[in-house]
């Protein structure tokens, strides 16, 4: 079993930035491939960002890496947004998968959530 528990969340102005960290715990999470996903008021589940067990190849949905960068560090997975704005806003999850196929579709574990919001 895997646990996710991000934190780094809260209210912040337009145009400022925020950074996540996603805290994996459980088995070994090195194979895993670890991403975000958010979910704006009355919308579904969207796919900000990923990073493969390497680290070294982050892949991102709609050009969502012009503001946002998804990294991780052994046991941690991060996702720096600048430049936010208020349609930024929304729960953000952690999730894990064996593959970047597999975090598309039907991520193995999630965390709780984190709440962002942009105040314009």
């Amino acid at each position: 079993q895997v646990q996710l528990v991000e934190s780094g969340g809260g209210l912040v102005q337009a145009g400022g930035s925020l950074r996540l960290s996603c805290e994996v715990s459980g088995r070994t999470f090195s194979n895993y491939t670890g991403g975000w996903f958010r979910q704006a008021p009355g919308k579904v589940h969207e796919l900000v960002g990923y990073v493969t067990w390497s680290g070294d190849r982050p892949d991102y949905e709609d050009s969502k890496e012009d503001r946002f960068t998804v990294s991780r560090d052994k046991n941690m997975v991060y996702l720096q947004m600048n430049s936010l704005n208020p349609e930024d806003t929304g729960t953000y999850y952690c999730a894990a998968a064996r593959s970047p196929a597999l975090l598309r579709v039907a991520p193995n574990y999630w965390g709780q959530g984190t709440q962002v919001t942009v105040s314009s």
